[in-house]
């Protein structure tokens, strides 16, 4: 498929049927993710692959908060058999920076006019989602919430300088599509968006 392509046809699935995820596939994504620009080529991220059965149904019995999970997003973005988890890594670029062609030996993080540890790791993730859409599958951006990261570091032996910014679901759209804000909101054109010169 040609690049401009799949970015046409990329979006969010958020229903899956159970069908598996060829291995290869996955492989080809986690190595297109890591092909992703990162400050100082610092690299900081990392990746928990979740591909079997049990450890799928961990990750959504850890992050789904009590009074939670019986919605059709739920049932939905469940059913899909791999679930990535993109982590990013501050102390890899605050290291990186220390070194001499960098020359940060402070390691502030007053430095950094935006945390590129977290840019870096969302451009590594879209990375994964294009390759879903090149390889004929769906592919769902989501964040874990905040008050179940604790439970989520301990279930999967997190480090603490990993920080999880979102996590992916990667799966064989169903037919039964789960509505998001693109069915009612409208897709901003370059025109809106663009200041081409001056502001």
């Amino acid at each position: 498929m040609e690049l401009s392509e799949v970015i046409r046809r990329r979006r969010m699935v958020r229903s899956y049927t159970d069908r598996p995820v060829d291995p290869q596939v996955v492989h080809r994504a986690m190595e297109h993710a890591i092909r992703a620009p990162s400050a100082g080529f610092s690299q900081g991220w990392a990746f928990l692959l979740l591909d079997t059965p049990d450890d799928v149904r961990r990750f959504w019995s850890v992050t789904t908060p009590a009074d939670a999970g019986q919605d059709r997003w739920y049932a939905g973005m469940s059913r899909a058999p791999v679930v990535i988890v993109a982590l990013s890594c501050k102390t890899a670029y605050l290291d990186r920076y220390a070194e001499p062609d960098k020359g940060w030996t402070d390691r502030d993080e007053s430095h950094w006019p935006a945390p590129y540890w977290d840019i870096d790791t969302g451009m590594a993730a879209l990375l994964v989602l294009l390759t879903a859409v090149d390889e004929g599958l769906g592919g769902c951006f989501f964040g874990v919430p905040p008050e179940r990261i604790t439970a989520f570091r301990a279930e999967f032996g997190v480090p603490d300088d990993h920080q999880p910014i979102g996590a992916i679901t990667l799966g064989h759209p169903a037919e039964e599509r789960v509505a998001g804000s693109a069915r009612t909101r409208r897709r901003r054109t370059t025109a809106d968006v663009v200041h081409n010169g001056r502001w």
